[in-house]
C-alpha cells in the first residue's frame, strides 16, 4: 500500500476519536502533498519558456544598443562630411571671393590641397600624436599607420561609434584649421611654401594642441582630468586661436602686398564668399553639434546654440557697421556670423540658448572693432582678416565660456560621489575662468613660437614668397598656369 494511502486510512479512523487531531493531520498529508507540486513548480521556473522569455530580453537589450550605436554612427559620418564642406566649398569659396580675380584659383585651391595632404598626414602619424596615448603634451605612435584604429569604440573618447569614425571626424578639424591661416598670407606666398608650411604647422601646432585639450592624459582635458581643464567643446583654443594668432604672425612676417594699404583690394566676388559664408554656417552645426559625439539632447543643445550665436553675431557686426558707416554692408554681415560660429564653438556643448545669443552679439561687435579699428591703426595685412575675426574671435569665446558654462547643460565636472559640480563662473565656479585663461595662454605661446620657427625654416630653405613680377601678375597665372575666368570677346 502506499504511503499516502496509509496515511489516509489513519486519519479516517482517528476522526472520531480525536476530533482536533484529525484537523492537524489533515494539514500535515497536504503539506507532505505539497511538496512535490512545489518542487515542480520551482523546475518550470527554469523550464525552457522562461529561459526563452529571458534570452529573448537579452536579445531586445542587445538590439536596442545596436540601434543606438547605429544612430549615432550615421550623425557622426553625417558631422564629418558637414565639416569636411566647410573647408571645400565653404572657406575655398569664402576666402575664393575675397581676393582679387588673379588670385581666386590660387585661393582656392590651397583650401583644397589641405584636404588631400593633411588626410595623408592624418592616417600615417598625426592621428596618434592628436589622439594617441601619451603624455600630457603630445600622443604617442601606438595608431602610426592607423594600426588599432577600427570598429571597436574607444570609451575614453566615444563610446557608442567605431575609433574609426572618430578618427574620420577629428581629420576633418585637422583639415580645415591649417586652411584658415591662408586668410593672412592670401595673394602672396608660393604654392610649395605653403604646402611645407602647413605640413609643418599641423605637425608642430595643431597635434600637440589637439592632444592637450582633447587627447588622453592632456594637460587641458577637461572630461578626462587635465592638470588644467579647459572647456572647449568644438575647437575654440585648438581650432581658432591657433590658427588665428598664426595667422597674425604670418601677416607680421611676410609684410604687405605690393600697393597696400594704397591701392584698392577689394573682393572680385562677393557673391562667392556670401555662398561660402552661407555653407560655413549650415557645415559648422556638423562641427558643434557633431562634438557631442552622439545623437541625443547634448547635440541639440549644442546645434541650437550654434545657430543663435551665428545669427546674434551678425546682428551685431552688421549693427556696429551701420551705426559707424550709415549702412551695413553684405561683407560684414556674412563676416559676422562667421565671427559669431567661432567665438560659439568652445561653449556650443556648455551653454543655454540666451547666453549663446550673448556670446555672439559680443562677438559680431568685437571682431568688427578688431577688424575696422585695430588693424587700421597697427597697418598690418592680415589679407582676409583671419586673425580679426578667428583669432580675436576664438579668444573671446574660449574666456566667455568659462563664464557662461552650465552643469545642467553638460555635466562635464563631478564631486566625490559622482554628482555634477558648477562649471561656470556664473555658476559658482570663477576658478574656470582661470583654466580658460591658461588654455588661451598655452595656444598663444605655441602658436606664435611654432609659426614663427616654421616661417625662418620654410623661408631660409624653399623661400616664402612669390617674386614682385609673380605677385603682380597673379597666383593663378604664376603658381597654376591657369585662370579662375576666361572672358570671350567677340571678333
Amino acid at each position: 500500500m502506499l504511503r499516502g494511502d496509509i496515511l489516509l486510512t489513519e486519519l479516517i479512523v482517528s476522526i472520531g476519536r480525536r476530533p482536533a487531531a484529525a484537523v492537524l493531520g489533515i494539514v500535515w498529508i497536504v503539506l507532505i502533498f505539497a511538496q512535490p507540486l512545489s518542487a515542480q513548480t520551482a523546475a518550470g521556473d527554469r523550464s525552457p519558456s522562461t529561459l526563452d522569455t529571458n534570452a529573448r530580453l537579452a536579445r531586445l537589450e542587445q538590439q536596442a544598443a545596436d540601434a543606438k550605436s547605429s544612430a549615432d554612427n550615421a550623425w557622426m559620418l553625417t558631422s564629418a562630411a558637414l565639416v569636411l564642406m566647410m573647408t571645400g566649398p565653404g572657406l575655398a569659396l569664402f576666402y575664393g571671393g575675397l581676393v582679387r580675380k588673379k588670385n581666386v584659383l590660387g585661393t582656392m585651391m590651397q583650401s583644397f590641397a589641405l584636404m588631400a595632404v593633411i588626410t595623408v598626414l592624418w592616417a600615417l602619424f598625426s592621428f596618434s600624436l592628436a589622439f594617441g596615448s601619451g603624455n600630457s603634451f603630445i600622443g604617442g605612435l601606438h595608431n602610426v599607420f592607423l594600426r588599432g584604429v577600427g570598429a571597436a569604440p574607444d570609451a575614453d573618447y566615444a563610446a557608442t561609434i567605431p575609433l574609426q569614425t572618430f578618427m574620420v571626424y577629428q581629420l576633418m578639424f585637422a583639415i580645415i584649421t591649417p586652411g584658415l591661416i591662408a586668410g593672412a598670407f592670401a595673394e602672396r606666398m608660393k604654392f610649395s611654401a605653403m604646402l611645407a608650411f602647413m605640413v609643418l604647422w599641423s605637425i608642430i601646432v595643431y597635434d600637440p594642441m589637439a592632444h592637450m585639450v582633447w587627447g588622453k592624459g592632456g594637460l587641458l582635458n577637461a572630461s578626462l582630468g587635465g592638470r588644467f581643464p579647459t572647456l572647449d567643446f568644438a575647437g575654440g583654443t585648438v581650432v581658432h586661436v591657433t590658427s588665428g594668432v598664426s595667422a597674425l604672425v604670418c601677416a607680421l612676417y611676410m609684410g604687405k602686398r605690393l600697393g597696400y594699404p594704397k591701392e584698392p583690394m577689394v573682393p572680385h566676388s562677393v557673391v562667392l564668399s556670401f555662398i561660402g559664408a552661407c555653407l560655413l554656417w549650415v557645415g559648422w552645426f556638423g562641427f558643434n553639434a557633431g562634438s557631442a559625439l552622439a545623437a541625443g539632447s547634448l547635440a541639440t543643445s549644442a546645434f541650437v546654440a550654434t545657430h543663435f550665436g551665428a545669427a546674434a553675431a551678425a546682428v551685431g557686426w552688421a549693427g556696429a557697421e551701420w551705426l559707424r558707416n550709415g549702412r551695413p554692408s553684405v561683407l560684414g554681415a556674412i563676416s559676422g556670423a562667421v565671427a559669431g560660429l567661432v567665438a560659439i564653438t568652445p561653449a556650443a556643448g556648455f551653454v543655454s540658448p540666451i547666453p549663446a545669443l550673448l556670446i555672439g552679439l559680443l562677438a559680431g561687435v568685437f571682431c568688427y572693432w578688431m577688424v575696422a579699428k585695430v588693424k587700421a591703426k597697427f597697418g598690418y595685412d592680415d589679407s582676409l582678416d583671419a586673425f580679426g575675426v578667428h583669432g580675436a574671435g576664438g579668444t573671446l569665446g574660449a574666456l566667455l565660456t568659462g563664464v557662461f558654462a552650465s552643469s545642467a547643460i553638460n555635466p562635464v565636472f563631478k564631486d566625490a560621489q559622482g554628482n555634477a559640480t558648477a562649471s561656470g563662473m556664473l555658476e559658482g565656479n570663477p576658478h574656470q575662468l582661470l583654466n580658460q585663461l591658461v588654455g588661451v595662454v598655452i595656444a598663444w605661446v605655441l602658436a606664435i613660437v611654432g609659426t614663427l620657427a616654421i616661417l625662418k625654416l620654410v623661408d631660409a630653405t624653399i623661400g616664402l614668397r612669390v617674386s614682385e613680377e609673380e605677385e603682380v601678375q597673379g597666383l593663378d597665372l604664376s603658381q597654376h598656369g591657369e585662370e579662375g575666368y576666361y572672358w570671350e570677346t567677340s571678333a
